[in-house]
């Protein structure tokens, strides 16, 4: 038997960084949004050695996986695995593809060995592994505060359309991060309205920031990025505005781009046992 999961992308509807503690973190005030841009992790028992196969693209040796197996190797004894993921969800676009794929395996792991961890114990995993990853325990739309491991639940919304662009450029979240530390300003509380608010746009690429203006000119509702970047989306009212903004730019070339909706809480938490 082998267990197969989808791991869903995320957009930040609302980001608000803290200044860095002493530590040397940030805490966060987000919105997290699931959609149905996904990854799929396959895990099985291996026969042999364990193995990690990576189609569609390519992640370092050492990564959120990799983490994730170590840090539930300290909780209990793991069998020889064969892990495939396959990637569609791009690297350093702040659509936090590495840690839905850490979530997918924190969920797979205790069906697959017949382990009932305790829930405190595995969320103790995600937010080790990273900040993004107890949101995709939990999945549809939710809250999150601290260093992101605090959340709150949140009705799934209503239908909508997304258009998502990402530039030719990444964005790595340390290097974001650091440029942000050299600004000064508010740390914002969250809104009382349904905004769209990012404080990396202030450190964002131009390709980023010249694509959420692209979006805008296409008809959006509203636009803006998503993490640390570079991804971007807009919010649209039909879906038939969404799709002529998405053909607008696919016909321009030069970067990557996606419709998307977003799902709900128990679409984002999506496994099965598979023969």
């Amino acid at each position: 038997m082998r267990w197969v999961a989808a791991c869903p992308a995320k957009i930040n509807l609302f980001l608000a960084v803290g200044p860095r503690d002493e530590r040397g973190y940030h805490p966060l005030r987000t919105v997290f949004q699931a959609i149905d841009l996904e990854d799929e992790l396959v895990v099985e028992r291996a026969s042999g050695a364990g193995r990690l196969h990576v189609e569609g693209g390519d992640v370092p040796a050492e990564n959120t996986l990799t983490r994730t197996l170590r840090l539930l190797g300290e909780l209990v004894e793991l069998p020889p695995l064969a892990i495939t993921l396959r990637k569609r969800i791009p690297a350093e676009s702040g659509l936090g593809g590495g840690s839905s794929d850490a979530a997918a395996l924190i969920r797979i792991i205790p069906r697959l060995i017949g382990a009932d961890l305790p829930a405190h114990e595995l969320q103790s995993v995600a937010s080790a592994v990273g900040a993004d990853v107890p949101f995709f325990l939990v999945g549809g739309r939710a809250r999150a505060e601290h260093y992101g491991e605090v959340l709150t639940p949140l009705p799934d919304p209503e239908p909508q359309f997304y258009v998502l662009l990402r530039p030719a450029i990444g964005s790595p979240t340390p290097t974001a991060f650091a440029k942000l530390d050299e600004l000064a300003y508010a740390w914002r509380d969250f809104p009382e309205s349904d905004e769209l608010y990012n404080d990396f746009e202030r450190v964002a690429a131009r390709e980023s920031l010249e694509g959420i203006g692209r979006i805008l000119e296409l008809g959006a509702i509203d636009a803006g990025m998503t993490g640390s970047g570079s991804a971007v989306f807009g919010r649209f009212a039909t879906e038939a505005a969404a799709k002529g903004c998405f053909a607008s730019v696919c016909a321009a070339g030069n970067v990557q781009t996606w419709l998307a909706r977003p799902l709900t809480r128990s679409e984002s938490i999506r496994i099965r046992e598979d023969s």
